[in-house]
């Protein structure tokens, strides 16, 4: 049995969860829970669990009183055995009601094939279910769920090193920190590194947060399954709010790939964090700045997924494009086609840019911006037409075979997807707006290739939420030159 099947059936079971009013999103928090109890014992690692609180344990209780049993061992898991575990299971609940229930969904794990499961990575399995749960319209797991293959491309576009330090500081389930481990997986041979090299590269690489609990302690197993260590002195991903002080727990990395939040902070107030040059409600930007103005180290790179709105928002916007333009080099943006992230009928581009590695030279680094435009006359995405790794063919082509926007560059004809803006053209045309676009988008509208409403929908709200933002960051500057 393929991983592929093993995920399906895996997802077929929340048939069985649907007349308890379980939502998608839900049942793979639930499964999860059962999912560590077994994948524990598959593997060898039952040591990480309390004795008395493991999967045969639970298996061998009469039906009658399981429900009951299991829900006292989440909460006793929360507090006891590893440190992986009682993180998994901090403040874990069960939402099943029926005795049967769970009887069932024990009785359907147990019998998979976990030989063929192992043998295929079970890193694999589980991430298959994460992506099937983002894909579900009625799970709404999309607004935190990446599309792999747009993960993938923009690790390989960065090139991680083993010298580097990874940082997501909106980690989601991980696919950024695992795609990363991947990469080097593959263009390193890390059998070979020594004890305390192989220590530093588990213990001092990937770090990450999640603000969401329930995404956090999927990102905590999506991690643990990658073989990557998630330990109590921060290395994985930590739960809590970038944008607060606790965002100061992250350290400084020489690489950040992330896809912040859409929308504004929750209430409409700023970040809390006391560490900041600029503040504002807009998520996208307050994480924009976090990053390049604390996350990213001197020298380090950047590759951040950000709406069409960070691009133009005036006031604080443009004052945070000016500062990221000023200390860092944005040399590439790409402009991505709609309909890849399916909660969001939101435009986004990919912003990459470098730090200079003289942190006292903080102005003047932007020289030139190259943007490529990977939206116009491009087929509305989805379901009906998956975005594939050919479709970034041509953009990593033209961005150069440096991570660092260091390559030579030529850009291919007027007409083309490629151009070159300057900064002073930048500024003085364009009033500072990284929304650039050249060409005549001649797709043929038609009812396929609509949007769904609920996305137009969905996108209509970001767009006021992002001016009205705007508006209270205007107001507040009017209302402090009235006070002085």
């Amino acid at each position: 049995m393929s991983t592929v099947d093993i995920v399906a059936k895996l997802w077929n079971l929340c048939n069985v969860l649907r007349d308890d009013g379980v939502t998608y999103h839900q049942y793979v928090t639930e499964l999860t829970y059962l999912l560590f109890l077994k994948m524990a014992q598959e593997t060898e690692q039952e040591h990480l669990l309390p004795e008395g609180y493991r999967w045969t344990d639970l298996k061998e209780q009469s039906e009658p009183q399981r429900l009951e049993d299991y829900k006292k061992l989440l909460i006793h898991l929360g507090s006891h055995g590893s440190s992986i575990t009682r993180r998994i299971y901090s403040n874990a609940a069960s939402v099943i009601r029926k005795p049967v229930t769970l009887t069932k969904l024990l009785t359907e794990i147990n019998q998979l094939d976990w030989y063929d499961a192992k043998a295929e990575g079970l890193g694999d399995l589980y991430e298959g279910l994460l992506q099937k749960n983002a894909d579900e319209k009625k799970s709404g797991a999309g607004q935190y769920f990446t599309p792999r293959v747009l993960i993938d491309a923009m690790v390989a576009l960065m090139r991680p090193t083993l010298q580097d330090v990874i940082c997501d500081p909106a980690a989601g389930t991980g696919g950024f920190l695992i795609s990363a481990n991947h990469y080097l997986e593959n263009h390193y041979d890390l059998n070979q590194l020594s004890e305390k090299d192989y220590d530093r590269y588990q213990h001092q690489t990937f770090y990450g947060m999640e603000l969401v609990e329930d995404t956090h302690r999927l990102a905590l197993m999506n991690l643990m399954l990658h073989n990557l260590a998630v330990d109590e002195k921060g290395a994985g991903i930590l739960f809590g709010d970038t944008l607060s002080n606790e965002g100061r727990d992250l350290k400084p990395a020489s690489l950040v790939l992330s896809n912040p939040p859409f929308g504004t902070k929750q209430g409409g107030g700023a970040p809390t964090r006391d560490d900041l040059l600029h503040y504002t409600s807009n998520k996208q930007l307050a994480f924009l700045h976090v990053i390049y103005h604390k996350l990213l180290n001197a020298g380090g790179r950047a590759a951040v997924i950000l709406p069409d709105n960070v691009l133009f928002e005036a006031g604080i916007g443009q004052t945070i494009r000016r500062d990221l333009m000023e200390k860092c080099n944005l040399h590439t943006i790409l402009r991505l086609p709609t309909g890849i992230f399916y909660a969001q009928g939101v435009k986004t581009n990919v912003l990459f840019f470098t730090k200079p590695s003289d942190p006292k030279q903080d102005t003047g680094n932007t020289k030139n911006v190259w943007v490529y435009d990977m939206r116009a006359n491009m087929p509305q995405f989805g379901k009906r037409t998956v975005l594939t790794e050919a479709h970034f063919n041509e953009f990593i082509e033209c961005f150069g075979a440096d991570a660092y926007g260091n390559a030579a560059r030529t850009a291919q004809d007027e007409n083309g997807r490629w151009r070159c803006f300057s900064r002073e053209w930048i500024r003085d045309t364009k009033g500072d707006s990284l929304d650039i676009s050249w060409l005549k988008d001649d797709s043929s509208v038609d009812a396929a290739s609509l949007p769904e409403p609920e996305a137009l929908a969905s996108e209509a709200l970001a767009e006021l939420e992002a001016a009205m933002s705007g508006l209270q960051d205007l107001l507040k500057a009017l209302g402090a030159e009235q006070a002085a």
